[in-house]
């Protein structure tokens, strides 16, 4: 990539040590665009996964780690445009369906959410990447 490019993009990263360890970021902006890495509900300072038993604890604190992001770049919740959702267990798809309706309420992204994923602890349930494009809002009022 060049440095024209490189440096037309801003980063979000945290703590996690996995971030540093591969070398990417939880979330990148470029232009309007905001893309967050596949994120699992490894706590961002300890390493520890979160909410080992349970998918939907798992699901909701993953959407408040990419809402933090897509935050730390400039956008809302109403800016995400598109979630994947990768879920271990059929039995876990209602739990996790519910938690991202908690989270992004009435924006109805696009989803897709893919049953049966393995991840690299047998603990972690669920995996989920958004992507966000955020509009330019008008600060114009009419009178």
């Amino acid at each position: 990539m060049s440095s024209s490019a490189h440096a037309a993009s801003r980063r979000f990263q945290t703590p996690n040590p996995y971030e540093k360890l591969f070398g990417y970021s939880r979330a990148v902006r470029r232009g309007s665009h905001i893309a967050v890495s596949g994120t699992t509900a490894i706590h961002p300072v300890s390493g520890e996964l979160c909410h080992p038993r349970s998918a939907y604890h798992q699901a909701v604190a993953i959407f408040a780690e990419i809402l933090r992001a897509v935050q730390g770049l400039g956008g809302t919740a109403g800016d995400i445009i598109r979630v994947r959702m990768f879920v271990t267990e059929g039995k876990d798809a209602d739990d996790v369906g519910r938690a991202l309706r908690e989270a992004l309420g009435d924006v109805g992204p696009a989803a897709t959410m893919i049953v049966g994923a393995r991840f690299v602890s047998s603990e972690m349930l669920v995996e989920i990447e958004a992507d966000a494009v955020v509009l330019v809002r008008s600060t114009f009022t009419q009178s």
